[in-house]
């Protein structure tokens, strides 16, 4: 885990996207097996999330990286609510939406 300070919310957003990058060209997940054989599109590779505000009036948004390399988008901490768009263009935008 490691966590980044910016002044401002597209600076953070193009972070993301950087890392997400990132994430994405270093390949698929394999499924795996536990009680289950998991598919790479149900596999999380990397979470990324932002965070605004203080602890009781801030807002948390952000995306998985799917073992596929799909990019779910976000927002919410303890009842985290799926955005729409899962190109990169569209699931940060989402993240940005819901943080703005």
């Amino acid at each position: 885990m490691r966590k980044r300070e910016f002044d401002e919310l597209q600076d953070a957003i193009e972070a993301m996207r950087a890392e997400a990058a990132a994430v994405v060209r270093a390949g698929m997940l394999p499924p795996a097996t536990g009680f289950r054989e998991y598919e790479p599109h149900e596999r999380v590779m990397a979470r990324f999330e932002l965070s605004t505000g203080g602890l009781m009036r801030g807002r948390t948004a952000g995306i998985d990286v799917m073992g596929d390399g799909a990019l779910i988008p976000y927002s919410g901490v303890l009842r985290r609510r799926r955005l729409g768009g899962r190109t990169p263009d569209r699931a940060l935008e989402a993240v940005a939406e819901a943080l703005g």
